[in-house]
């Protein structure tokens, strides 16, 4: 019995069909913009110039003010907010991809205008100090985003990024005012760092506890720990035990005059300069070396790596030592470049925004640097919101940080995917 096959005449091809997804996500958080730039810049218009400052009195090359009409420029923002929309939401019907230049295009806008509207007739919006401020508050955020990139690219959830900046901080505190020495708090807010990973390490590698609730565990007992030790040491020895040497300003000379990128960039301490190369060692590393393959390998496919000879479990431990460390001379920022001294909890939840950096940032050094910058920017925005006496409520202020993590994450990552293998422990079978 012979089985024909069917013969499909050259009159009826076969056409595929590729399936259309279509991600309304962009173009639905563009409208939300569009419908609170209306709100604000129409329900509660504001009359009168706008005045936005690009120099200080210290700058050796002086930009001059740009003043804009409030109301003229709030019309024009949004007429533009509504034509990137309207684009948007017309490439989401053909299913293709809002690009991320028009994000970023739309961001810049609707900040202008925002800062536009709330600066009218008050105080001038001092650009500079706006982005000096943002670098300043992002630099825990960067070194805890790191640490959290370079623990879960190789497998173990690190949601003890809070209790690594907090202890680095209060060694930091402590050691560099016995020592008298800035360079010895760095070192030792690292080696503060590591410790608490080698808790983490240990007892998520090795005796293979849940990875999350290590971390959580950890943070409670980093702060309940360093907030005795300032009850019982710090707060009764200011002078002896809390009162650091602040990091020295080093500005690079013909970099550091550049009008508004010079301050900005340039003009900083040595432990911006270390940010700015940790986050390229870390991208370079992660992506251009053998240890940064191995890292990925583990974190990806552990089986795999086992088979060609790679330690799974030692590469974990040590890389997650490696993240504490990173994190821990985040902390020391607290109290060598920022405050001046240890309080209770004055990390008050960076790690955990860290974190979210780290997710927004699809676990890419380059990216979760500038979720971070994103947060850093919110935080400092209400500072400035402040002093230029804008009508924004305080509270709402005051919570901006929060609501721009939470939008990020829950309105901008869309579907992300972690490495494959993290939180999940590797038993060699």
């Amino acid at each position: 019995m012979s089985t024909a096959t069917p013969v499909i005449p050259d009159s009826s091809p076969i056409v595929l069909e590729k399936a259309q997804i279509r991600s309304w996500k962009a173009p639905i958080a563009f409208a939300v913009f569009v419908v609170l730039s209306l709100i604000l810049f129409f329900g509660f218009s504001r009359h009168g110039a706008s005045t936005f400052r690009f120099s200080d009195q210290g700058d050796k090359i002086k930009l001059p003010n740009l003043v804009v009409d409030t109301f003229s420029t709030t019309i024009v923002v949004t007429i533009i907010l509504a034509i990137i929309t309207a684009a948007s939401f017309y490439l989401s019907w053909q299913a293709r991809k809002t690009p991320i230049w028009a994000v970023i295009l739309f961001a810049l806008v609707f900040m202008f205008g925002f800062l536009a509207w709330a600066g009218s007739g008050e105080l001038p919006v001092p650009v500079t100090g706006l982005l000096l401020g943002t670098v300043s508050l992002s630099v825990p955020l960067v070194f805890g985003a790191l640490g959290g990139v370079i623990s879960e690219r190789g497998g173990v959830v690190n949601v003890a990024i809070e209790g690594q900046l907090l202890a680095g901080a209060f060694v930091s505190a402590m050691v560099a005012t016995l020592t008298g020495s800035w360079v010895v708090g760095l070192f030792a807010a690292i080696v503060a760092g590591v410790l608490v990973s080698f808790v983490l390490a240990a007892f998520a590698i090795k005796y293979l506890v849940d990875q999350v609730i290590v971390g959580v565990v950890l943070n409670v007992l980093v702060t309940g720990l360093t907030s005795f030790l300032y009850s019982k040491l710090l707060a009764a020895n200011p002078t002896v035990l809390n009162h650091p040497p602040r990091l020295p300003e080093w500005p690079i000379p013909v970099l550091s005059d550049i009008p508004i990128i010079g301050p900005v960039l340039f003009r900083q301490t040595i432990i911006e300069y270390l940010m700015y190369i940790a986050v390229f060692a870390v991208w370079f590393g992660l992506f251009h070396t053998r240890w940064g393959l191995r890292l990925r390998s583990v974190g990806e496919h552990p089986e795999a790596a086992d088979t060609v000879g790679i330690k799974v479990n030692s590469t974990r431990f040590w890389n997650v030592s490696l993240a504490g460390a990173v994190a821990g001379l985040g902390g020391a920022y607290f109290t060598l470049g920022s405050v001046g001294a240890f309080s209770k909890e004055m990390t008050a939840g960076q790690g955990f925004i860290a974190l979210a950096a780290v997710i927004f940032g699809w676990w890419d050094p380059i990216r979760a640097t500038l979720a971070a910058l994103l947060f850093g920017f919110a935080s400092n925005l209400q500072n400035v919101l402040g002093i230029i006496g804008s009508p924004v409520p305080s509270e709402f202020m005051l919570m901006l940080p929060y609501v721009v993590t939470i939008f990020a994450v829950a309105g901008l990552v869309g579907l992300s995917r972690a490495p494959a293998a993290d939180g999940k422990p590797y038993i060699k079978s």
